[in-house]
């Protein structure tokens, strides 16, 4: 990724809170550009992701040598992976609750009796689809991470829901 070539030339032994104010504004956002749309569903993919936030977390000093999961706990961060789940419940949230301009009719089916079903009141049903295509569709992909939501979570407002996410 030419952005951190960039900031490995520019920046030589950055330290941990220079790299995380780097890293958010000129790296991360390339990574998390529109995932909604086009989350790779393809492992290879996932990991070709991970590489590039593998080989910025090296920059940082004394980072080098450690575990990639145990840099990311150092520096504060979580694996792209988990960025994309939390973009897409967030998202799956303001298009329930009515805070985007989307009719949630159009992505999302309700179960048809919440009285049956475990967990919170607001569960979605998985439509089933013939095609591997669909299957990664963000309507498709979002149902079982949404489901297995707490209520409180499902019921709380998206500024509690951001809160908690950053901690």
């Amino acid at each position: 990724m030419p952005v951190l070539r960039i900031v490995n030339r520019s920046f030589r032994g950055l330290d941990k809170d220079d790299f995380l104010v780097i890293y958010k504004t000129f790296i991360r956002p390339h990574l998390e550009y529109c995932v909604q749309s086009w989350n790779p569903h393809f492992s290879k993919d996932e990991e070709v992701l991970e590489k590039v936030q593998k080989r910025a977390t090296n920059c940082v000093k004394g980072m080098k040598g450690k575990k990639y999961l145990d840099r990311l706990h150092i520096l504060g961060l979580t694996t792209l992976k988990r960025r994309r789940i939390r973009g897409d419940l967030i998202e799956t949230y303001k298009i329930l609750s009515g805070k985007e301009n989307v009719d949630s009719e159009t992505f999302f089916q309700l179960t048809e009796s919440s009285q049956h079903t475990r967990g919170h009141s607001l569960k979605l049903y998985k439509r089933h689809c013939r095609l591997d295509s669909k299957k990664f569709f963000f309507s498709r992909r979002v149902v079982n991470s949404w489901n297995s939501l707490p209520q409180d979570i499902v019921e709380s407002t998206i500024d509690q829901l951001l809160q908690e996410a950053a901690r």
